[in-house]
């Protein structure tokens, strides 16, 4: 099993990168999250997990051990290959995809392309235990947060990502926010103003 890489980026071609290592070039499929990550590297570290098929095989690198991990979680979901757990977590952060299940927000992950809401809510049923339990290696990931201490939160972030906010904007711009009581209207305020 090759579990990481490190060598020199030859090119870029989202989803793949080619990397090359003492003279050998491997093609390697990314999330957008790890293309971000490199846009500006040239030489670059990668942990990687090796997909075995009949007919291929193929290397999925992501810059943090964390992605790799939650990238496996992934794929154990029955009717989730590894394309489709690329897709995800091209979609979502590690912080926003383990929140997602932990909150149980389907629509957020049926935004993704190749997801449908029974899917998503399948991905939750079958994770949310399992991601509760996971020890991620970056303490920053861990910090799940259930939406349980305030309802209206989870509307508030819709509500800010209709207004065109990024999915990360509007965690940050909540996370600021202490006050459970608050409106859904007053969530968003106070996050406007926090911005």
């Amino acid at each position: 099993m090759i579990g990481r890489l490190s060598g020199k980026i030859l090119e870029k071609n989202p989803p793949e990168v080619l990397l090359e290592v003492s003279g050998i070039g491997y093609e390697i499929l990314c999330p957008m999250s790890t293309f971000y990550e490199i846009s500006n590297e040239s030489n670059v570290s990668l942990h990687t997990h090796l997909a075995v098929k009949e007919d291929s095989h193929t290397l999925y690198g992501f810059i943090s051990k964390d992605e790799k991990t939650l990238f496996r979680e992934l794929i154990r979901v029955n009717g989730i290959g590894p394309k489709v757990a690329l897709a995800i977590l091209s979609h979502l952060n590690v912080v926003s995809l383990m929140n997602a299940v932990a909150n149980e927000d389907d629509a957020l992950l049926a935004k993704t392309p190749g997801i449908g809401k029974k899917t998503a809510q399948k991905l939750i049923v079958e994770l949310k235990d399992r991601l509760e339990k996971l020890q991620l290696s970056n303490t920053q990931h861990q910090k799940i947060t259930a939406s349980n201490s305030n309802p209206n939160t989870q509307k508030a972030t819709q509500a800010l990502q209709a207004l065109g906010f990024k999915t990360k904007e509007a965690d940050k711009m909540l996370s600021a926010i202490n006050d459970e009581s608050l409106s859904t209207e007053e969530l968003i305020r106070l996050a406007l103003q926090n911005k």
